[in-house]
C-alpha cells in the first residue's frame, strides 16, 4: 500500500517509520522543508528516533519526504498528524486540520481513505474535516472516498512505547469506512480497537487523557496540603502504590507539559457547553494544574529567602526545559512559565537541558527563542543562588549538582537519594 502522512512530529514520523518498516511505501509531507531536508539526507531530528532507522528505510526507498501535498494523488491512504492548539481563550484551533483538508482536497482520488489522527473534539471528523474534503473534491465521504478517525497514542522518550503494541482505536465515517481503516492499520500495528464512529474513537482519545489530567491535579492539590503539614507527598504515594488494587499512582509536578493533557481536556470543556453541560471536574483540574508555577515560584522566594535573598535581583536556573524526563520535547512546557514568572519578579535566568542545546522559535514562548543551555560545570552551577529542577532527566549527575549548589528547588523528588545538607534542598 502507498500512503502519505501528513505532519512529521512526534507524531508522524514515528508512525511513518513503522508503516515503512512493515511494507508499506510512505510519503511523509510537511510544510517545514528542514524536516523534509533531514529525512532526505538519512537524518534523524527527534532525540530518541535513531538516525539509523531513519537511514535504512530511506536508501531502500519505503520512506521518502516532500512539501508539495499534492502528491496525495499518488497513495491509497492519507493520515493527518497536524497540530491541534488551543487558542488564548481556550477555544479548539483546528485550523491546521482545516488547511490540510482544504489543500489536498483537490487531489483526492476516489477510493482513498482519509484519516485523522490530531487530538479534537468529538464531531470534527464527520463535520468541519469531511466538509473542507467533500467542498475541495467534488467527491462523497463515505461513497468516492472513505473517512476515519484513530487518535494517536505516541509516549515519547518511553522505550517500552512502541508504536506496534500501542493498541490503536479507529472508528469509521460508515461501516466501509471502518474496514478500510482496518486493512490499514493491520499493516503495521498489531491490535485494533474499532469503536462504532468517528466521534466514539475521538471521544477515547479526549477521555484517556481528561483521565489523566484530573489525577495529576488531585495530587497537585495534595502535594501543597502535605506540605503545609510537613509530610512529603513523595513519600506518601510510594507507601500508597504497595496496595495492589484500588490505587493507581499519579505524580506532582511544576505544572502540565506536552500537547496533550494540558490542551485535550478543553476540547471537551468546550463542546460540552454547545450541549448545555458544565465540565466541573475538568475545570476545576485545570485550575488546579494552572496554578502549581505559581506555587513552585513561592518556594523558589522561600529558599531565596532563607538565604537572605530576594527573588528580584537573584541567579536563578531551571534543570530541564523539555516537558518530560529523556526527551527534548518542549511543547507546552511548564519551564516556561517558570521562567516567565521569575522573569517578572525580577530574577535573571539561565537554563540547562543536555537535549534543548538551544531553545527554538516557538508560537507562544517567542522571547525565549535563541537562548542557550549553560555549560555542565562547577563554575556555571555555582554562579546561580538558586537551582530549580523543573525536569528530570536521567543524565544529570545530581551529585554534582548537590555538590556545586547551596539552594535546590525540586519539583521532581529527583534528589531524594542525593546526600545533602540540611536546608539546601526545597521540595515543590
Amino acid at each position: 500500500m502507498n500512503i502519505a502522512i501528513i505532519g512529521l512530529g512526534y507524531v508522524g514520523l514515528p508512525l511513518s517509520l513503522q508503516f515503512a518498516r512493515s511494507g508499506a511505501t510512505v510519503l511523509g509531507l510537511d510544510v517545514d522543508q528542514k524536516k523534509i531536508d533531514a529525512i532526505s539526507e538519512g537524518r534523524s531530528y527527534i532525540k530518541h528516533i535513531e538516525t539509523s532507522v531513519v537511514t535504512e528505510l530511506v536508501e531502500e526507498g519505503s520512506f521518502s519526504a516532500s512539501t508539495d501535498l499534492s502528491r496525495v494523488k499518488e497513495v491509497d491512504a492519507v493520515m493527518i498528524c497536524v497540530p491541534t492548539p488551543l487558542s488564548k481563550n481556550r477555544e479548539p484551533n483546528i485550523s491546521y486540520v482545516i488547511k490540510t483538508a482544504e489543500a489536498i482536497a483537490p487531489h483526492l482520488k476516489k477510493g482513498t481513505l482519509v484519516v485523522l489522527e490530531s487530538t479534537t473534539y468529538p464531531g470534527t471528523t464527520d463535520g468541519p474535516l469531511k466538509d473542507a474534503l467533500e467542498s475541495g473534491s467534488d467527491l462523497k465521504a463515505g461513497t468516492d472516498f472513505h473517512l476515519a478517525f484513530s487518535p494517536e497514542r505516541e509516549d515519547p522518550g518511553n522505550p517500552e512505547s512502541k508504536v506496534a503494541s500501542i493498541p490503536k482505536v479507529i472508528g469509521g465515517f460508515t461501516p466501509t469506512c471502518l474496514e478500510k481503516t482496518k486493512a490499514l492499520y493491520s499493516i503495521a500495528i498489531k491490535t485494533l480497537v474499532p469503536v462504532s464512529s468517528c466521534r466514539t474513537a475521538e471521544a477515547t482519545k479526549l477521555s484517556e487523557n481528561i483521565f489523566r489530567g484530573v489525577n495529576i491535579a488531585l495530587v497537585n492539590e495534595l502535594k501543597v496540603i502535605y506540605d503545609s503539614m510537613d509530610i512529603d507527598v513523595w513519600e506518601v504515594i510510594n507507601a500508597a502504590k504497595t496496595k495492589p488494587f484500588g490505587y493507581m499512582a499519579f505524580y506532582p509536578g511544576p505544572g502540565l507539559g506536552g500537547h496533550c493533557i494540558p490542551i485535550d481536556p478543553f476540547y471537551l470543556t468546550w463542546k460540552a457547553r454547545e450541549y448545555g453541560h458544565n465540565t466541573r471536574f475538568i475545570e476545576l483540574a485545570g485550575e488546579i494544574n494552572t496554578a502549581m508555577p505559581e506555587y513552585v515560584i513561592s518556594r523558589v522566594a522561600e529558599a531565596l529567602n532563607e538565604q537572605k535573598k530576594s527573588v528580584n535581583g537573584s541567579r536563578v536556573l531551571l534543570i530541564g526545559l523539555a516537558y518530560k524526563p529523556n526527551v527534548d520535547d518542549d511543547r507546552e512546557s511548564p519551564s516556561y512559565i517558570l521562567m516567565n514568572l521569575l522573569k517578572g519578579r525580577g530574577a535573571e535566568i539561565g537554563y540547562y537541558d543536555p537535549y534543548v542545546p538551544t531553545i527554538p522559535m516557538t508560537r507562544e514562548h517567542s522571547q525565549w527563542a535563541g537562548i542557550e543551555s549553560i555549560p555542565w560545570d562547577e563554575d556555571s552551577l555555582s554562579s546561580y543562588d538558586c537551582v530549580l529542577i523543573a525536569t528530570n532527566h536521567k543524565s544529570i549527575d545530581y551529585k554534582e549538582l548537590a555538590k556545586w549548589c547551596p539552594c535546590i528547588v525540586d519539583t521532581r523528588n529527583a534528589m531524594t537519594e542525593i546526600d545533602t545538607q540540611p536546608g539546601q534542598v526545597w521540595k515543590a
